[in-house]
């Protein structure tokens, strides 16, 4: 279908998070959209809603769009390589090296164009985006990802120490330098790409530049994205690197980089994060990012997802491309399940695993909360959805929606995308 209006009604078989565990179900039901708001779900349409377009999908699934909350959008064309290193291996060995290579234009621009194309095209729409240290390249993919339609924050990343000859910025004078002027030249430039920025993590980034990072951060009242307690090595080496920080996550708390509840950090992976760290990302508002494909190829470990919804933290799902080897958020999902099975049946018999209710909210509400009113269909959120065609599931068994979503997650080889919309907006489809 062609949807060039912002106000309309969908009508199929409509799922959506009511709350962490519950799963909201309509069948044939009408889904309305009124300048890209929605303003519900009906059994039939009200009457204030009458003169609206109805497109009807028929049996086809409608869902709230995907967020993902962390991704490495040049590190796309390596994804599923390198798989046997752990972290700090694998970035010395495949990721810097890769990362180098935007400094050519060129070769950032075509690498770009297959990462914007394949996430417009995908189940996510909204997602927070690490890029490089070379502004040009950074600004080439936003201007990429603004055409997509797809709202996402993009970082020009910071690394100022160990990243090699090739992608180390002189000094820290040197990257906030750099970063000004890519905030200055994006300034004004976008509706959709908004910047946050990014220092890659503890060990490539000096003292000095965590802490101007941080008055950047309040001085422009921007966001910032890194990453938290992924692997042991790391881990120890930001303790040697910072030894007056009582633990990784006041480490960044020391520069001012965990943000706040107004302007929340995203902390990718938390897979060691202790009780301590716990109360720091609480206080500070975070938002963790759980990547669980990312976790287990770098044999990294299994995060205490659990644990940290006990405690009320803020919890999104992120593909962590290419230490996550696909952009696929039902991937992510599915991986996210199984994750925590095993680290209730392996570690701590007494974290219960999530539930499929738990990982549906986490996909779509848990992440969209990160953008404000996202990721389902109450009224007065953002209109972002997905119409999904699993009619080549074939199955001798009537199904409920409930398990025809429940079986996408597990097996979506035959699971097509139909239509796309954000912010009321078709951004894929028969457009």
């Amino acid at each position: 279908m062609n949807i060039a209006d912002r106000s309309f009604i969908l009508r199929g078989e409509i799922a959506y998070s009511e709350n962490e565990n519950e799963i909201k179900t309509v069948s044939g039901g009408y889904l309305v959209c009124e300048d890209g708001i929605c303003r519900g779900v009906y059994e039939s349409i009200p009457e204030k809603y009458a003169a609206l377009p109805v497109y009807n999908y028929a049996k086809q699934l409608i869902v709230p769009g995907m967020t993902d909350l962390h991704t490495h959008a040049p590190q796309y064309s390596f994804r599923g390589i390198g798989m046997d290193a752990e972290l700090l291996e694998w970035l010395n060995t495949y990721t810097f090296p890769e990362e180098s290579l935007y400094s050519d234009i060129e070769y950032a621009r075509k690498a770009y164009n297959y990462f914007a194309e394949d996430l417009r095209r995908s189940f996510t729409t909204r997602a927070v985006v690490f890029a490089t240290i070379h502004n040009e390249a950074t600004i080439e993919l936003m201007n990429m990802l603004e055409n997509t339609g797809v709202v996402t924050y993009v970082g020009k990343v910071n690394m100022d120490r160990n990243g090699g000859v090739n992608l180390e910025e002189k000094s820290a004078e040197d990257s906030i330098k750099a970063t000004v002027e890519w905030l200055d030249a994006i300034e004004g430039k976008y509706e959709n790409t908004y910047p946050i920025l990014t220092p890659r993590f503890i060990p490539s980034c000096s003292d000095e530049l965590m802490a101007e990072i941080g008055k950047l951060a309040e001085s422009r009242n921007l966001r910032i994205q890194s990453h938290l307690s992924e692997n042991k090595s790391e881990i120890a080496w930001a303790k040697e690197l910072v030894p007056k920080a009582t633990s990784y996550a006041n480490a960044y708390e020391l520069f001012n980089n965990m943000g706040t509840p107004i302007r929340p950090t995203i902390m990718a992976h938390c897979v060691y994060s202790d009780e301590e760290e716990i109360d720091i990302l609480k206080k500070h508002g975070a938002f963790i990012a759980h990547c669980a494909d990312s976790n287990m190829n770098l044999t990294s470990g299994i995060a205490p997802v659990r644990k940290f919804l006990d405690a009320g933290l803020n919890v999104g799902l992120a593909t962590d491309v290419a230490a996550g080897s696909s952009m696929n958020m039902l991937k992510t999902m599915l991986i996210t399940l199984q994750a925590s099975k095993m680290y209730y049946r392996l570690v701590d018999t007494d974290v219960k695993q999530l539930t499929f209710e738990e990982v549906f909210f986490l996909a779509t509400l848990g992440g969209g909360r990160y953008f404000g009113n996202v990721g389902t269909f109450k009224d007065g959120y953002e209109f972002d959805a997905i119409i999904i065609d699993d009619s080549k599931m074939f199955s001798a068994r009537d199904m409920s929606i409930r398990e025809r979503i429940e079986r996408m997650c597990y097996n979506d080889a035959d699971v097509i995308i139909m239509d796309k919309f954000v912010k009321g907006r078709q951004v894929y489809g028969k457009i």
